[in-house]
């Protein structure tokens, strides 16, 4: 194995179907757990200036539209709406605008985790790509589910991954020109690297 890290010049970002209908069959998490990592990883998109591809599934009927803190965030992403397949890669448009990025690796989150994002997985990985699948930033209704839609992608060679991990190594060094507002990402939503960074400021102080 090799170790290729992820980069901003590497590495796409794909979030299949973070609808606000869909979200509310999210039960491994949280509500505000889940909209929280969500909105992290799209911050990291925009951060690192990732190309991003946002897709969703009838998104005139019961899916709802694209939850707000993804469109607030990306907004230079590519948007197409699937009229009815259920794997983003059978679309032609999604599957064409994955291929013009021409990057390597892909990440990969969704609603839910063991069709629209383990789908979208399989298919990458089928097609040569380095695929990622950010985890927390994906949701289902059972955590047996989520769990056998890991071990799939995982025996399929996908590699899981949290948002967390993501926007450390896209950073690299905290000496990088991004390193305070990766801080300040952090500490926004990961409350115990806020209390980190509040600390260290006050020590400073005194």
């Amino acid at each position: 194995m090799s170790y290729d890290r992820i980069t901003s010049d590497n590495a796409a970002l794909l979030m299949v179907d973070h609808q606000t209908g869909l979200a509310n069959g999210v039960q491994t998490m949280s509500p505000p757990e889940f909209v929280n990592n969500v909105k992290a990883l799209a911050t990291l998109g925009k951060l690192y200036n990732l190309p991003a591809i946002v897709t969703t599934s009838a998104a005139d009927g019961p899916n709802g539209p694209v939850m707000p803190v993804v469109t607030s965030l990306l907004t230079d992403a590519t948007l197409i709406h699937r009229p009815g397949e259920v794997n983003a890669f059978d679309n032609p448009d999604f599957a064409a605008a994955v291929k013009k990025l021409d990057r390597k690796k892909l990440l990969i989150a969704g609603i839910s985790t063991e069709v629209c994002v383990a789908f979208a997985v399989l298919s990458a990985l089928k097609q040569g790509y380095e695929v990622y699948a950010v985890v927390d930033a994906s949701g289902t209704w059972d955590t047996r589910v989520e769990q056998a839609a890991i071990a799939r992608m995982v025996q399929a060679g996908a590699i899981p991954i949290t948002w967390c991990a993501v926007g450390a190594e896209l950073m690299g060094d905290w000496r990088s020109p991004v390193g305070q507002a990766h801080g300040a990402l952090m500490a926004e939503h990961l409350p115990f690297a806020g209390n980190l960074f509040a600390s260290f400021a006050a020590a400073k102080v005194a």
